[in-house]
């Protein structure tokens, strides 16, 4: 891990990133802005465009907390600059999705249907167009609420083996497994 933290984190243009005496370290852009409390031990310094996070010794726990933090920062800068998008597919007969507002509406083969509440921080957009599965697009600056809604709504009904029936990601890939063959 200790190469992915000494890569330096490039600024782009209309970004900030502002660290305070407890070690919070702001990210501020275009689209919105985040925050991190970063580990004590490091130090993140800002200069020429760049942040570069460095840690005091070569202690095991201190070189994979350097890493984590890198990424976690590099997370934010890219999310405050483009933002990020999950594309969740749900396949299956008479599966349904619908959002009022940030309220999903997913209708998945059981005796009701679920409602799940989105985050405001999040934008949620169902798409039900004919010749293609329904599908759900989460949009956001923060890359782990993203995946940890994601993560939810998938677990709602996971991907089966057999007929690849569920809501996935975008363009994942479902190993399949055989059936039982019939007994002469």
């Amino acid at each position: 891990m200790s190469r992915i933290g000494k890569a330096p984190i490039s600024i782009p243009g209309g970004v900030t990133i502002t660290v305070d005496k407890s070690n919070v370290v702001k990210v501020k852009g275009p689209k919105g802005e985040l925050a991190q409390q970063v580990d004590q031990d490091l130090t993140v310094e800002i200069k020429d465009g760049e942040a570069v996070l460095s840690r005091p010794t070569d202690q095991i726990r201190h070189k994979s907390i350097h890493g984590l933090f890198r990424s976690l920062i590099s997370n934010m800068v890219t999310g405050v600059t483009e933002g990020y998008t999950k594309e969740m597919e749900l396949i299956g007969v008479g599966y349904r999705a619908g959002n009022t507002g940030n309220l999903l509406e997913l209708t998945l083969g059981y005796s009701h249907p679920i409602y799940f509440s989105i985050p405001s921080e999040l934008k949620l957009e169902t798409k039900m167009e004919k010749g293609t599965p329904p599908t759900v697009i989460l949009n956001g600056i923060d890359k782990q609420l993203i995946g940890q809604v994601a993560a939810k709504i998938r677990a709602f009904r996971s991907p089966e083996p057999y007929k690849g029936k569920g809501i996935r990601f975008k363009g994942e890939e479902i190993r399949r497994k055989a059936g039982k063959t019939a007994a002469k």
